[in-house]
């Protein structure tokens, strides 16, 4: 089966952070160590945002550098779709606020909040841009502010994530072939309380109890995640070569979301991908959520493990449960 790709990405741009959090820095507040934090996740440093620095203006950088390798400006902008679940403020959308700083007078500008599948289902919503209303330049982002959310004292948490940027400008294909060739996404929101933010929202509005409980904060049941995470991320990747009409052999490079080493080993193990063929930098990251794969994907680029022509996909899983896969050629 031939694919013939709708829409590609035409620029992509990354931020991360300058501070970096090593794991020797968490053994002076937590009970922890740094050999149980590199054995259960992989993890030896992540990026945490400065004060003063924002999910806009990190996510500003990112689009920038996007924009620039695309060869565009922000009044070429047709729309902006951001991914995440450390937004700003709640009302209005990061994106709303990004569109302002940025310029980019003609877009319309919208958050969706797919935790780390969040950059996966921002470009499947703009394909469907593209396809169906003729959009030129969508950007997509998939940014996280996640130091701000996460509990300082809960060692289940506080060591696993990590801020930054990824930032794609997605533009009609140009017909050579390269682009999307398929994208899959699902969730399951039975499963939701086992990665989520208890308060803070409607239901639970901030008040002294939720500060005091700290239910604001991510909850975690890690080992529930875990099992859903390697079964969500098998299936992205079979759906995805499916109806990409490729098998895994022709695969260049597997980027998988960067949550946890053990994760992204049983998911390449499924694909009956080597891990030398694995895309890793949750050493260096942690889990940026919707900010991780396309922070891979530029590292892959810049590394030349990746050039034009090479296949590649893209797999995630986050809270929601929401899970998904792109195959793109590049």
């Amino acid at each position: 089966m031939s694919v013939r790709p709708i829409a590609r990405l035409a620029g992509l741009g990354v931020y991360s952070p300058e501070h970096v959090v090593t794991n020797q820095d968490f053994e002076r507040s937590l009970d922890t160590s740094d050999q149980w934090i590199v054995e259960r996740t992989g993890i030896r440093e992540r990026r945490w945002a400065a004060e003063g620095e924002t999910l806009a203006s990190m996510c500003k950088t990112a689009s920038e550098r996007a924009m620039q390798r695309a060869g565009i400006t922000a009044p070429d902008v047709d729309a902006i779709v951001l991914g995440t679940a450390s937004a700003d403020r709640l009302l209005p959308s990061t994106a709303c606020d990004l569109q302002a700083i940025l310029g980019a007078e003609r877009a319309a500008a919208f958050d969706i909040s797919a935790a780390c599948s969040g950059f996966l289902y921002g470009l499947t919503i703009a394909q469907g841009l593209v396809a169906a209303s003729g959009y030129r330049n969508v950007l997509v982002i998939g940014a996280e502010k996640l130091s701000a959310i996460a509990d300082p004292t809960d060692r289940s948490t506080a060591i696993l994530f990590g801020d930054g940027a990824g930032a794609a400008v997605v533009q009609p294909a140009d017909g050579d072939g390269r682009g999307i060739l398929s994208t899959f996404i699902r969730s399951d929101g039975k499963l939701g309380d086992y990665l989520c933010r208890p308060s803070g929202g409607t239901a639970r509005p901030f008040d002294g109890a939720v500060l005091q409980d700290r239910s604001h904060f991510i909850k975690m049941a890690g080992r529930e995640v875990f099992k859903a995470a390697v079964l969500a991320m098998s299936e992205s990747c079979d759906e995805g070569l499916r109806r990409a009409g490729v098998t895994a052999d022709e695969l260049d490079l597997l980027i998988p979301h960067q949550a946890n080493i053990r994760i992204i080993e049983a998911t390449a193990k499924h694909a009956g991908m080597p891990m030398e063929k694995v895309m890793v930098n949750v050493d260096r990251y942690g889990n940026t959520s919707a900010a991780s794969i396309p922070l891979a994907l530029a590292q892959a680029e810049s590394e030349g493990r990746i050039r034009p022509g090479s296949l590649v996909m893209l797999v995630a899983f986050g809270a929601g449960f929401t899970w998904g896969s792109t195959v793109i050629r590049w």
